[in-house]
Formats: C-alpha cells, structure tokens, sequence
C-alpha cells in the first residue's frame, strides 16, 4: 500500500502540496488526476524516494520512502510521458543498459527482456535504432523498460497522451493484464474517459490537496446520484405528473419532449419503489434511468473552486527518469 499522510512541501513561496493526505491499495489500478500545477509530479516524486515532504509522512509498503530510495527502485518501475533521447541505441541495446543499471545481466534476464519485447509487439525490431521509433513504439518500449526488475509498483505519467486510437487500445490490454498480474498500477493522466474505464480508484487534486479519492465505481454512484431520473412515457404525461405530486422524495419535474426529468432525493430502493407505485397507478412506463454523470464534469465542478475540501468514497531506475 502507498501512502501519503498530511503532505507538505513548498519551493519557495509556492505550496506544491498542501497537506496531501491519498491511499493506494494493493493490486489497484488508481487514476490521479488534477489540472497543470496541481502538486501530481511533486507527490509522484515523493512515492520514487525522489523529493522529500517539509511536513507529513510518505510511505511505501510500510516504508518510509525517503529512508529507502535503494529498496523503492527495485519496487518501483516508471514511465515518464517522454522516452528520452538515444539516437544511436539499438532496441536491444537500450534494453540491455537499463537491466545493468540494476545489476541485471545473467540469461534469465535476456530472456525476460525477449519477452518484454514480445509483450510490446517490438521484439522482432529490437535490431532498429531508437530513432526509428515512432510515438506509439517508443512509448512501448519505454513500458518494457520500466518492467525490466519485475516492480511491484508501476508508475505511468500519460501513458497514452499522443497515441492513435489502436496503440492506445493496445496499451489499456497491457495495462489491464498487468493489473491482473497483481502490479499497483498509477496512471497520472487527465484522459478522463480512460480513466473512467480503466481504473479501480481515482484520486482528484487540486492546489496540493485531494478532493475527491475513491472507488471509481462509489464516485460514479456519487455522480448519478446528484442528476435527475428521466421517466419516459407511452403516451399523455398527466397520470405520471398526478401520481409524482404525492411522493415527498420528488423535488422538481420538468419536461423535454416526452420525457419527465426529476430531481429525486430517494436512495436506489426508493426509486425502484417509485417505479413500482406509477406502474401500480397505471402510468405507461417506457423508460426509466438515471441520468449518467460522468468525470469531466465531475473534475471541472472540483477545481474550478479555490475552496480547500476533501471528499472521500472509500468504504470503511538508477533514478527513475531517462533523459
């Protein structure tokens, strides 16, 4: 498990994280997200034994990261947004440097790279030089090299940004397969929709503090929660509007074409009991949903505010860059 307790750290008189408190469970494929300066690169930092807090505790399966930046490289492997520059590296070449900076170089090793590389569909091309590679090649191979040591811990910064809709397809299976090869996985991205459909758990910060952390399913909930039921009708709308006046969990109606939306305060029991009670008075019930929120508009609404507030949805290499 990773954790961050009351997080701070300033350069200057800049607070890059401002008492950040987040927690990412084992096996979890966690979405952090948050706009351009939010603090995401300093705590990424923090987790990589890279930067350490003024204030707060920083710990890595029950270590504290900035005690044991040695053990945290063979925990950790990361994939920065940029592959670096190696022009006159060949494939192999580049893989073979990055397994000695771990002391890695026996057979079993070659042979986990030749499988690397076969995971990444590059393993017949490894013979090509670097800049041979296209975007989608480089960021490829940049995964396979962050895999080399086996790390529990795999940390993505946009993985995907720059792709074509193929690799990025390509890259969300191999992400996944990794989740269920037992990896933690972190995406730092702000491709809301992947995220959406990719991540365990999401964590949101804003200004160096978290708003919003959870189970990507409990925030969704969260999200529909909030937005109105649409009741679609086959035909007149006045026995549906006389039976919704009675119900005291129904706040507003209002129409568009010829369906009803209503602001509902009930839990999930009671919207199945409100369906039951306007097919009981005989409505023609065509339709009946909530509307489905989504994490865009859920990200604009947290950080399109200065207001500190922290929401929560749980229940209860030799460095790391390249260039």
């Amino acid at each position: 498990m990773i954790s961050l307790e009351n997080v701070k750290k300033s350069y200057g008189h800049v607070n890059a994280l401002d008492g950040l408190t987040m927690h990412i469970e084992d096996g979890a494929i966690y979405g952090f997200v948050g706009p351009n300066g939010a603090g995401k690169t300093t705590a990424i930092q923090m987790m990589c034994g890279l930067e350490f807090p003024d204030e707060g505790s920083v710990m890595v399966d029950d270590m504290e990261a900035g005690s044991n930046v040695r053990r945290l490289k063979k925990r950790i492997g990361y994939v920065p947004d940029h592959t670096g520059s190696y022009p006159n590296l060949r494939i192999i070449e580049y893989m073979d440097f990055f397994a000695e900076c771990y002391d890695m170089h026996d057979q079993k090793t070659k042979r986990r790279i030749q499988n690397l590389l076969n995971m990444v569909g590059l393993q017949e091309r490894q013979t090509q030089f670097m800049d041979s590679l296209n975007t989608g090649a480089q960021q490829k191979l940049s995964l396979a090299r962050a895999l080399i040591h086996d790390p529990k811990i795999l940390i993505m910064d946009e993985p995907t940004a720059g792709l074509d809709p193929n690799t990025r397809f390509e890259f969300r299976q191999m992400i996944a397969n990794l989740a269920d090869s037992g990896k933690t996985i972190i995406i730092s991205s702000n491709v809301l929709n992947e995220i959406s459909e990719l991540c365990t758990d999401i964590g949101i910060i804003d200004h160096g503090n978290m708003v919003m952390e959870g189970k990507i399913d409990e925030v969704l909930d969260h999200v529909n929660a909030s937005n109105p039921i649409i009741i679609s009708i086959a035909g007149s709308l006045g026995s549906a509007l006389q039976a919704l006046r009675t119900d005291r969990m129904v706040r507003s109606v209002s129409i568009r074409n010829n369906d009803l939306l209503i602001t509902f305060t009930g839990s999930k029991k009671d919207e199945s009991n409100l369906l039951k009670r306007l097919v009981e008075a005989g409505v023609p019930v065509r339709g009946f949903h909530r509307e489905k929120g989504n994490l865009e508009a859920l990200f604009l609404q947290l950080t399109g505010t200065r207001e500190e507030r922290r929401v929560t949805y749980y229940e209860a290499e030799s460095d790391f860059s390249e260039g």
